[in-house]
């Protein structure tokens, strides 16, 4: 699930950060507006609450410099809908486009059942969807929530049903949808008030500002990442939107196929550039289709060898094969291991693209916003519990495959010790991240490797 933006953020010199060129790219004008998606009466509509021209560009940023206002312009930026000329393109259930309450808005997935344009499993998961999200919000204690509830949900839920409507296939690669409706924002627009930015934390800023250039120059960047929960995507985007938002919206992330087949997920995902593949995890959930999905993973790795050959491209990838899980007995959480076939196949497609290849490690902590079910699940259709909570990215030095085979007896060996290594990288920057956020430490969690910072403040 993927989850912007109105009025620009406040950006102010991380304490962490010395690169001049960093400090450079957060300082532009500010950017107001009186019409800021309201209507008159306070009733939120679709056919005003049209994205202003600054949400196209969300290198736009304040200069503003105060850091209550700043928090607040971050979670009002929520309550925009998700591209230009909402209302002619949403279109599918009129009910959607004028809510003026929870009970409104509840009553329309009911009228929708009634007239057999929707099943009843769906709307009961749509329901509570409703209400997870409205309790992650209402965390917050923003005194906008119940207006950002009402209007991302009617956004939300009109996508949904046009979907169930006229269902989109992915195809093995996919490119976000952009226009005339903008997915993107939409799951920005989403997630967003979920995220406690006072809380949430960046790591090495200056690596970050390298890969963006290297792949302005052409080169590929893969990305090792662990994988937390379905709006990983969206937790990546808003981290770095302020300071590489060319970058974040580059990604183009591995994805296993139930984010493309749930009906509450498909929305979210038609706004992330996508490789879809099946899931060692499930990928004998039903043994006639085990052929077929083998097929259909060999697509995906032809078109993702195609890409690596044109350069510029940024692949993000979970080499776990799936998100990290509690430990059942201690209830301690950490990065599932790495499959080191699943980093070495990685590897070689680089280096057979002909464009020169960056890999590095990338740690995420986002759980608690939106937490996987205890066990890995064979049916679609996952209940999903939401939170408002801090949340934690940090890049790892780039990884040198060469370096770690000349240690090594022979390619097997090397095959292990470098998807360990890449691992291991993993594993040092989630702990800071941890003891940042968990451990309360905040910035003082940095050390001499991990630099952390608050790029939107």
């Amino acid at each position: 699930m993927t989850m912007n933006a109105a009025a620009a953020a406040p950006v102010i010199r991380s304490p962490s950060l010395t690169d001049n060129k960093l400090w450079s790219r957060g300082r532009s004008s500010a950017v107001r507006s009186s019409s800021a998606g309201w209507c008159s009466r306070g009733s939120t509509r679709l056919d005003c609450l049209r994205t202003r021209w600054w949400v196209r560009r969300p290198n736009v940023r304040a200069t503003e410099r105060s850091f209550g206002k700043g928090l607040r312009n971050m979670s009002t930026r929520a309550v925009v809908a998700s591209d230009m000329g909402a209302e002619e393109e949403v279109g599918y259930s009129r009910c959607f486009l004028r809510p003026r309450s929870e009970e409104e808005l509840l009553l329309c997935i009911r009228k929708e059942v009634e007239a057999r344009k929707l099943s009843p499993d769906i709307a009961i998961r749509l329901e509570e969807l409703y209400y997870n999200y409205r309790n992650g919000v209402m965390q917050s204690r923003d005194p906008s929530s119940r207006e950002i509830i009402l209007s991302n949900m009617t956004v939300a839920f009109d996508r949904i049903l046009l979907d169930v409507k006229e269902p989109f296939n992915f195809s093995p690669y996919h490119k976000a949808i952009r226009e005339p409706f903008d997915y993107y924002m939409f799951g920005q627009n989403y997630l967003r008030p979920l995220v406690d930015f006072r809380s949430s934390y960046v790591g090495n800023l200056s690596i970050f500002l390298d890969m963006e250039e290297k792949l302005k120059q052409g080169h590929n960047i893969i990305l090792f990442s662990n994988h937390q929960t379905e709006a990983d995507p969206a937790i990546i985007g808003l981290l770095l939107e302020q300071a590489f938002a060319y970058f974040a919206e580059k990604i183009v992330f591995v994805a296993g196929d139930r984010v493309v087949t749930d009906p509450l997920c498909k929305p979210f995902s038609m706004g992330r550039n996508l490789l879809c593949v099946y899931s060692k995890k499930h990928m004998h959930d039903i043994p006639e289709l085990v052929e077929m999905k083998r097929k259909a993973n060999t697509r995906s790795l032809k078109e993702m060898a195609l890409l690596l050959r044109g350069g510029s491209q940024i692949i993000w990838i979970a080499p776990s094969g799936g998100r990290d899980r509690p430990n059942p007995l201690t209830g301690e959480l950490h990065p599932a291991p790495f499959d080191p076939s699943s980093v070495d196949n990685m590897r070689r497609l680089v280096d057979h693209s002909g464009v020169v290849g960056h890999m590095y490690p990338l740690a995420l902590l986002c759980y608690d916003i939106m937490p996987p079910p205890q066990e890995v699940e064979k049916q679609i259709g996952e209940r999903r519990k939401i939170s408002f909570h801090g949340v934690g990215l940090s890049a790892g030095l780039e990884m040198n495959f060469d370096e770690i085979m000349s240690s090594c007896e022979n390619h097997e060996q090397a095959k292990e010790a470098f998807s360990l290594a890449v691992y291991k990288s993993v594993i040092e920057q989630y702990n800071v991240l941890e003891s940042a956020i968990y451990g309360h430490q905040g910035l003082n969690a940095s050390n001499s490797t991990i630099s952390l910072s608050q790029p939107w403040l």
